[in-house]
């Protein structure tokens, strides 16, 4: 039990580094000593010290760490990348024991952390938390492990399906409420993406906003998918503002082409797909979502477009749905069964 009630300290400490730490994973640390939580770290930001060692650095004496135990969320690593190995760091403070909430998915290295560490005469502990451990680092896992990002489909619908309003009623289906958490969900996400059409009818900005910019967080990539041979806009906000490096057009690529060179180039782990619905559907009819975050208004609106094209997604089914009202709409999340 005791395992378990610090490595949750370790997790809460890791949400501190979420969507902060791309391509990097995000993971937190806690030193215990004698039943006690004496030092906290976590990962800030890809290239700065990892959560074991900023825990190291924040003990008030580095004598305390000999025969402490350390719990993290994610296996240490034991190669030099643009910080030394934290394997080496462990053993050099005199930890006697190591609980781990998962195993690294790395296929070039996962398990030779937990390795070098017993190799050093350290207690080691696999698997607690396991579950809570990996999906907070659920994007991370997928990059790392198939070059692909992390796939979240979001769109703020109607009851019956459509993601326009008849002409005169408004721009928007979901409420201040529900527009303020979808962009918590952009804070999270390296890249937005979009297709041309939703370009020339919204003109978005696709930028985080309403919502603090996490620290050490760029605004994320705003990615534009045009298959059809008409120009787009010069003059559109994602080409003119301050953010407009951050912009990437795509020409008559498919959308598996689009990933792979995102996750590859750009080192994006995770995409936010806000559609519109032909974006959206064929994401869903290639099998390329994995997760889901549909906003629900409380209208019945017949507007001419609908939240998912293609073939449908009646052929996907979510695992893990939570619902949750936010202000008058409701907000379905879960992750895509595969």
């Amino acid at each position: 039990m005791q395992d378990i009630r610090f490595m949750r300290a370790a997790l809460r400490e890791a949400l501190k580094g979420h969507g902060c730490t791309s391509p990097n994973p995000a993971v937190g640390c806690v030193i215990v000593r004698r039943g006690r939580i004496i030092a906290r770290g976590w990962h800030r930001k890809a290239g700065g010290p990892h959560a074991e060692i900023e825990a190291l650095k924040a003990l008030p004496n580095p004598s305390l760490a000999k025969g402490a135990t350390l719990y993290v969320t994610l296996e240490p690593c034991c190669t030099q990348g643009r910080t030394p190995p934290c394997t080496e760091a462990i053993l050099a403070a005199g930890i006697r024991r190591v609980v781990v909430g998962v195993v690294d998915p790395h296929p070039a290295h996962a398990g030779l952390g937990l390795e070098k560490l017993r190799e050093g005469g350290v207690e080691v502990v696999v698997g607690v938390l396991q579950e809570a451990c990996a999906h907070l680092n659920r994007a991370f896992f997928k990059w790392i492990t198939t070059g692909c990002p992390w796939v979240v489909a979001k769109a703020g619908l109607s009851l019956d399906g459509r993601i326009t309003r008849p002409p005169g009623e408004g721009q928007w289906l979901t409420g201040q409420a529900a527009r303020q958490d979808a962009h918590r969900l952009r804070a999270a996400a390296d890249a937005v993406l979009i297709g041309a059409g939703t370009l020339r009818a919204d003109d978005p900005s696709l930028t985080i906003r309403d919502v603090p910019l996490p620290e050490h967080k760029a605004q994320p990539w705003r990615v534009v998918l045009s298959r059809g041979g008409e120009p787009l806009p010069p003059d559109a906000k994602i080409f003119t503002d301050i953010h407009k490096e951050r912009t990437l057009v795509y020409l008559n690529k498919s959308l598996p082409e689009v990933l792979h060179e995102l996750g590859d180039t750009y080192q994006v782990t995770s995409v936010l797909a806000e559609g519109g619905g032909e974006i959206l559907g064929g994401l869903f009819d290639a099998n390329l979502v994995d997760e889901v975050c549909f906003y629900m208004a409380p209208l019945l609106c017949g507007g001419s477009q609908v939240a998912v094209g293609g073939l449908g997604a009646g052929r996907v089914e979510l695992i893990n749905t939570q619902y949750r009202r936010i202000g008058r709409d409701l907000r379905l999340h879960g992750i895509v069964r595969k």
